[in-house]
C-alpha cells in the first residue's frame, strides 16, 4: 500500500512537472515583450511616468486575467460552467461582465495611485494624471478585447483535452497577454505624445469603453454574484495598486543601477511571468483542492501540496536558465556575460519562489477560512506580489552580483 501511494505521488509530481514545464515554456514569449521594452526604453522616458507605470499595467492586467482563468478552472471542475465559448451558464456571463467592469475601475485606481506616488517621489505634476488615465484605459481596454477570448478558448480546450486548467491556462495566457499589453502600452504612449491626433484617438476609445462599462453596470448591478465579485476584488485591488508601485519604483531603480543593459530588460517580463505563473499554479490548484475538500484549510497543509510546489519550482529554474541562454545568444555575450547573467537569475529565482509560494498558500487558506472566494483574492494579490517580489529580488541580485 505504501509503495502504491508513493508511486501515485510520483506520477502526480511527474505529471505536474510536465504540464508546468509545458505551460511555463510559453514564457519564452516574454522575451518578445522584453525586446519591445529594451528597444522602446528611451521612448518611455518621454513621460516621467513611462517606466513607472509599465509594471503596474502588466500586474493589473495579470491580476484580472488571473481572476478569469482561476474562476474558469474552478468552475469547470465543479461543473458550474460549461466547456463552451458561446452557449453557457449565467455564472459564465456574470463573470465576464464583472471582468470588464473591474478593468475600468482598475484603470481609475491605478492611475490615481501612480500619479500620487509620482508627485511625491518623482516630481510629477497633477496634470500628469490626465495623461496616465488616458493611456491606461486605452491599453487595458484593448487588452480586454484581445485577451479575454484567448483565455476562455485556452481554458475550454485544456479542459476538453483532459489537462488541468489550473496548471495550463494562466501561464499560457499571461505570456500572450504580456506581449499584447506591452505592444499596446508602448504604442499608446508613443502615439499619445506624437500628435494631437493620437490623443484624439485615445480619448475616443476611452469614452466608448466607459460607455460600454456603464451599460454593463446598469444591467447587472442587482445580480448578487456580480456584486460579490466586484466587492471582493475591490478589496484586493486596493492592496494590489499599492504593491505594483513597488514594482515600478524598483524597475526605475534597476535602470538607475545598471543603465540600459538590454539583456536584463529583455528577460524582465519573462521573469515576472514565470514567478507569477508558479504562484498561480500553486494558488489555483490549492483553491480547487479546498473547494473539493482535498486540502485542509491550515498552513501546515502545504506539506500535502509539496509535490505541486516542487514540480512547478523545478520547471521555473529550467526556464530561468533558458532565458539567460537565449538573451545572451541574441546579444552575443555567451563568452562571459552568460555565466554572470545566469548566476544573477538563479539568485533571483532562489529568493523569489519560496517567498511567493508561502504567500500564496497563506492567502488561499485565510480567504477560504473567512468565507471569501479565493479565486477573487489569491491570484490577483499573488500576481502583483509576484511582480514586486521578483523585481526586488532581481534588484538585490544585480546589486550583490554586479
Amino acid at each position: 500500500m505504501a509503495n502504491l501511494i508513493t508511486l501515485n505521488g510520483l506520477k502526480e509530481s511527474t505529471s505536474t512537472f510536465t504540464q508546468s514545464l509545458l505551460s511555463l515554456s510559453i514564457n519564452l514569449g516574454g522575451l518578445i515583450s522584453g525586446a519591445f521594452l529594451a528597444v522602446y526604453l528611451d521612448a518611455l522616458s518621454r513621460a516621467p511616468w513611462g517606466l513607472l507605470l509599465f509594471p503596474g499595467i502588466l500586474s493589473i492586467r495579470g491580476s484580472i486575467g488571473g481572476i478569469l482563468s482561476s474562476r474558469l478552472g474552478t468552475a469547470l471542475h465543479l461543473g458550474t460552467v460549461e466547456p463552451s465559448l458561446l452557449k453557457n451558464t449565467k455564472e459564465y456571463y456574470l463573470s465576464l461582465a464583472a471582468i470588464v467592469t473591474i478593468t475600468l475601475f482598475s484603470c481609475l485606481i491605478l492611475s490615481v495611485v501612480s500619479a500620487f506616488f509620482g508627485v511625491l517621489l518623482l516630481g510629477m505634476s497633477i496634470s500628469d494624471l490626465i495623461d496616465i488615465l488616458g493611456v491606461t484605459i486605452v491599453t487595458m481596454g484593448l487588452s480586454i478585447v484581445l485577451i479575454t477570448p484567448l483565455t476562455i478558448g485556452v481554458s475550454i480546450s485544456a479542459f476538453k483535452k483532459g489537462l488541468d486548467p489550473d496548471v495550463m491556462v494562466y501561464p499560457v495566457i499571461s505570456t500572450l497577454a504580456d506581449i499584447l499589453v506591452t505592444f499596446c502600452y508602448l504604442t499608446a504612449v508613443t502615439r499619445y505624445f506624437e500628435s494631437s491626433y493620437g490623443r484624439y484617438i485615445t480619448w475616443t476609445f476611452d469614452l466608448l469603453f466607459v460607455a460600454a462599462v456603464a451599460a454593463i453596470l446598469s444591467k447587472n448591478f442587482r445580480e448578487r454574484d456580480y456584486v460579490k465579485m466586484m466587492k471582493e476584488f475591490s478589496l484586493s485591488l486596493m492592496l494590489v495598486t499599492l504593491i505594483v508601485n513597488v514594482s515600478g519604483f524598483s524597475l526605475n531603480r534597476i535602470r538607475e543601477t545598471i543603465g540600459n543593459r538590454p539583456k536584463v530588460f529583455m528577460v524582465y517580463p519573462a521573469l515576472i511571468d514565470t514567478v507569477g505563473d508558479v504562484g498561480s499554479i500553486v494558488g489555483s490548484t490549492a483553491t480547487t483542492k479546498l473547494a473539493l475538500g482535498l486540502l485542509t484549510p491550515s498552513f501546515s497543509s502545504i506539506k500535502g501540496h509539496a509535490s505541486t510546489v516542487g514540480a512547478a519550482w523545478s520547471a521555473s529554474m529550467l526556464m530561468f536558465f533558458a532565458y539567460s541562454t537565449l538573451a545572451s545568444m541574441i546579444y552575443k555575450s555567451l563568452s562571459g556575460g552568460y555565466v554572470h547573467l545566469s548566476l544573477q537569475l538563479l539568485a533571483t529565482n532562489l529568493m523569489a519562489i519560496p517567498l511567493i509560494v508561502a504567500i500564496v498558500h497563506f492567502i488561499s487558506i485565510m480567504t477560504y477560512k473567512y468565507g471569501l472566494d479565493p479565486d477573487n483574492f489569491t491570484v490577483p494579490i499573488e500576481s502583483s506580489i509576484a511582480d514586486a517580489v521578483t523585481t526586488l529580488c532581481l534588484l538585490v541580485a544585480l546589486t550583490l552580483l554586479p
